[in-house]
């Protein structure tokens, strides 16, 4: 903890974070999270929204959810992209609001591979069969390294060709170009829970032979290659983040002593944070088979950060302020990720402020929230102070 003059202890949590010419004015990620509700790619209000909110909610960076590279590798029918340049301007809105309202903000590239179409989350989230891709018109293309489905309601996909790799790693730093035109302050590659990337990593999903399989070198070629792309058509003084399943739930898979590896090799070619997820490789989005628990992939965030010497983002069940102070004291991440709780709570950051002691005067919350909330204080403060005297004297009396 940071000590002021006059003896205030800040919380790492609420520590500024340099990363490249980025400052973040604390370590509170938002994480991306699919909302299904943009239009053919494009950003709509309820982005706006759901994103704003986060910004006023006090977090430090802000990502939008998995943005497609590729119209025929969403996740489903309404995702956001940046596949076209109509999609900018939608997003160059949002960016401007999140920064006028002092976070940064972050867009996740993804490409979903063998994972291309599923249902939204709260309309099941199965993989739509070939007829319902079929009947909806869109441009989808289940692909992968080897013909081999991503599980038994997943058709199998296309074996891509060294130029179907090539077209890809282009499609991803032409939408790194629109997300500099857009404004954003951070790229994040989403290389994990079995998309493209992801199923070039394992053995269990790539049976290449060619230089793209085989050897852990050749099956970390393609997401090398991608992020140096991606690197090269990023401006230098902007960060690069890497969302990795750091073990990717399948047995004999991808391990984390492979991340390790992968992390060294993505820290020598430019990415600078690490954002240690896990699991997906052989089954739906929204399940997984790695054990959950309060802060269960904080162990993986841990040993990269350590082994890899680099910057890492913790994530997973990260429930409130004293939990997130735990991981950074301990050394065990750089910044803190938080996703569903945000929804549930999505002024998280400012709410940890107050239980970590730090922010009793509301002087991280947006100022036209924080205003009202000070004037307040006193009352409530006064009105919790006769409830404890009048429980004592109750006390006292039986």
């Amino acid at each position: 903890m940071t000590v002021s003059a006059d003896g205030d202890v800040t919380p790492l949590l609420f520590q500024p974070l340099r990363i490249r010419d980025l400052i973040l004015k604390n370590r509170v990620v938002i994480s991306p999270m699919c909302q299904h509700a943009a239009d053919f790619g494009k950003a709509t209000d309820w982005h706006l929204v759901h994103l704003g909110r986060f910004a006023i909610g006090g977090a430090g960076l802000v990502f939008v959810e998995s943005t497609a590279v590729d119209p025929r590798a969403r996740v489903g029918v309404n995702d956001v992209g940046l596949w076209a340049d109509d999609q900018i301007e939608p997003l160059r809105r949002i960016v401007r609001f999140v920064q006028d309202n002092g976070a940064r903000i972050g867009v996740q590239l993804a490409h979903t591979g063998r994972k291309a179409g599923s249902e939204a989350l709260w309309d099941g989230g199965r993989a739509l069969t070939e007829a319902q891709m079929a009947a909806s018109g869109e441009p989808w293309r289940r692909a992968g390294p080897s013909a081999i489905a991503a599980g038994p309601e997943w058709t199998v996909p296309d074996e891509m060709t060294p130029a179907d790799i090539q077209e890809t790693i282009r499609h991803f730093a032409d939408a790194t170009r629109r997300a500099e035109r857009a404004g954003f302050d951070v790229i994040e590659l989403h290389f994990g829970h079995g998309y493209l990337a992801a199923s070039f990593l394992s053995p269990k999903s790539n049976l290449r032979t060619d230089a793209y399989g085989g050897s852990l070198e050749n099956r970390m070629r393609m997401p090398l290659e991608a992020a140096a792309a991606v690197r090269a058509a990023w401006p230098q003084h902007k960060p690069l983040f890497v969302r990795i399943s750091a073990v990717d739930g399948a047995e004999g898979g991808w391990s984390l002593d492979d991340s390790v590896v992968l992390a060294q090799r993505f820290k020598a070619i430019g990415v600078d944070v690490i954002d240690c997820s896990s699991g997906g490789l052989g089954e739906e989005t929204r399940s997984t088979n790695v054990p959950r628990g309060l802060g269960f992939q904080v162990p993986f965030a841990d040993r990269i950060r350590r082994e890899a010497g680099m910057l890492t983002q913790a994530v997973g069940v990260i429930l409130d302020g004293l939990q997130a102070e735990r991981i950074l004291q301990q050394g065990q991440a750089d910044l803190i990720a938080v996703g569903r709780e945000a929804l549930f709570d999505p002024n998280w950051a400012v709410h940890a402020a107050y239980a970590l002691g730090f922010d009793p005067e509301f002087r991280t919350w947006h100022f036209r929230h924080g205003g009202w909330l000070a004037k307040r204080e006193p009352l409530i403060r006064k009105l919790q102070d006769e409830a404890q005297r009048a429980a004592a004297a109750s006390g006292a009396r039986s």
